[in-house]
């Protein structure tokens, strides 16, 4: 029973990265980097977040380390700018960053497979009682991952209406038409204005 639930966690896990990653799919580096709310999220900016959310919590909090680390982030930077893996940088690419997401991916992998659920963690940036478990994490980092995963979903679809849950599957009605749905819907929040 235990394999079952960590192959489903394990399963979830990898759908959410790559439904993170084709809201990417066809856009060049400008619009990947454009800032696209008041805070400046950016879809490229969410997998660099994310990538370095997984390297951390499947890496040290196990005892592991990436096998490259100086591609990833170091803790000191967040002292420097707070915000520093929520954009790329000049000198970072989209594929470059996508590349690197695939390799966590892997590395994070890795760990999911070699250890079972109960096996023992410490995650070193967290405050007070910082014992996780395997399990723990995994579920940790499905919500932050799936989190953001929606997040691209609303940036992508603001940027050029590309929608849906995933590649094979929109989960959206086929005919919509969707001025008129949002036209009724606008009128119906302007009964409660």
């Amino acid at each position: 029973m235990a394999n079952d639930v960590k192959a489903a966690l394990h399963e979830y896990l990898r759908t959410a990265r790559e439904d993170l990653l084709w809201k990417l799919d066809g856009l060049g580096e400008r619009e990947v980097r454009m800032p696209r709310t008041g805070t400046g999220t950016n879809l490229l900016g969410i997998v660099k977040h994310c990538l370095n959310v997984e390297a951390g919590y499947f890496g040290p909090t196990f005892g592991r380390e990436f096998p490259t680390p100086a591609e990833l982030l170091p803790l000191e930077a967040y002292e420097v700018d707070p915000q520093a893996d929520w954009y790329a940088r000049e000198d970072e690419t989209k594929d470059g960053l996508i590349d690197l997401y695939r390799r966590v991916g892997a590395f994070a992998d890795e760990t999911i497979e070699a250890l079972p659920l109960d096996a023992p963690g410490r995650v070193p940036w967290w405050p007070g009682d910082r014992t996780v478990t395997l399990g723990r994490i995994i579920v940790h980092v499905i919500s932050d991952v799936s989190r953001h995963a929606g997040h691209a979903d609303i940036l992508r679809e603001q940027h050029d209406n590309a929608v849906g849950l995933r590649r094979e599957n929109s989960n959206l009605p086929d005919g919509q038409d969707w001025p008129a749905y949002v036209t009724r819907l606008t009128a119906l929040a302007d009964r409660f204005g």
